[in-house]
């Protein structure tokens, strides 16, 4: 058996996002903008001992890069030990996604148990919009957090940039990012997951985020290099360099090396995967790590999801999917597929 499967356009699977929980103690307004929510039942979570045999056979097929997401991955319990076992299998980088609220309290102990980076999202530091967004007033404990993480290796901020809500924190990210040796990223809002109020105007492109940056910086250059990475990078001339995931409006399919696992072992090939893998079953089973491992390369290797392209096409584009759809499916939602 090869062990390094291609999908069906010929590209590999090298990275897997890992969520731990479906919960979140924010409500952005751009993933649970809702008032009520279903839960994933706890005997459904995988525990740390099914989560680790998880990406060891994910390793198998040429995983070497993990990403724990949520939810809000910190509300997972003992986190520390789960990211010492995951450590011990020898990935080439094990990396966190937190929304910043809890990470002071936790930063040592990840590190210790071999977290290699960290990226936190933060879509503004104006209090107000901060709340306006997040709908909590946490602002405060995020700052601490990335305070606590400052000029550690690889520190990004991840921000979602929605036109007219936010676009006027583009500076006041970067000069944060420089201030703590983070590389902030701008991120195209997008139609995916809970994004019920997704409009077309309120997408604030690539395109536009470089005007703006240009006005006060003047010329911006992109840098090569970017793989199958999300963001394309750009230099300042001051030598600050950021990115932008143009989801959106320039997707990037033809280079994506990703799958994400839900904390319910629920395998997604696509960030709009409708339908997903049940791996929890199969890890209940009976089942050897050898047949899981072909059942899993069978699954890459079928693989054809050009899921962003797709929705490029569509003339009248709205939301993937309405409130009521996203309460009979949780599987929908962005803060369960780990974004």
């Amino acid at each position: 058996m090869n062990p390094f499967p291609q999908d069906r356009f010929g590209r590999a699977l090298r990275s897997l996002r890992l969520s731990v929980t479906d919960r979140c103690n924010l409500r952005c307004r751009y993933c649970m903008p809702e008032s009520k929510y279903n839960w994933l039942k706890r005997n459904l979570i995988l525990s740390f001992e099914e989560l680790t045999r998880l990406v060891g056979l994910f390793q198998q097929l040429g995983v070497d890069r993990l990403r724990i997401t949520g939810g809000e991955p910190l509300l997972r319990q003992q986190l520390p030990s789960l990211v010492e076992q995951l450590a011990a299998l020898g990935l080439k980088e094990i990396a966190l996604t937190t929304n910043g609220v809890l990470l002071k309290k936790y930063h040592r102990d990840l590190f210790s148990a071999g977290l290699n980076r960290v990226t936190v999202s933060l879509d503004a530091v104006d209090p107000e919009i901060f709340r306006g967004i997040s709908q909590r007033d946490n602002l405060s404990e995020v700052l601490e957090g990335l305070k606590a993480v400052a000029h550690s290796p690889g520190l990004k901020i991840d921000s979602v940039v929605m036109k007219g809500v936010n676009d006027c924190q583009l500076l006041p990210l970067l000069r944060l990012g420089r201030e703590i040796g983070a590389e902030v990223r701008f991120i195209e809002y997008m139609d995916v997951g809970g994004a019920t109020q997704w409009e077309p105007e309120k997408v604030l492109s690539q395109d536009e985020i470089l005007g703006l940056l240009e006005e006060e910086y003047g010329q911006v250059e992109p840098l090569e290099g970017r793989g199958s990475a999300p963001a394309q990078r750009f230099q300042l001339p001051d030598g600050q360099t950021f990115g932008i995931i143009a989801s959106t409006t320039r997707p990037f399919c033809s280079d994506c090396d990703r799958a994400r696992v839900t904390a319910d072992g629920q395998l997604l090939t696509c960030l709009y995967s409708r339908t997903g893998m049940d791996l929890r079953k199969l890890l209940r089973s009976d089942l050897s790590d050898q047949d899981i491992l072909e059942r899993l390369q069978t699954r890459w290797s079928g693989r054809s999801d050009r899921g962003a392209e797709q929705r490029l096409q569509i003339e009248k584009r709205g939301p993937l999917a309405k409130a009521q759809e996203l309460q009979e499916n949780v599987h929908l939602e962005m803060h369960t597929r780990g974004g």
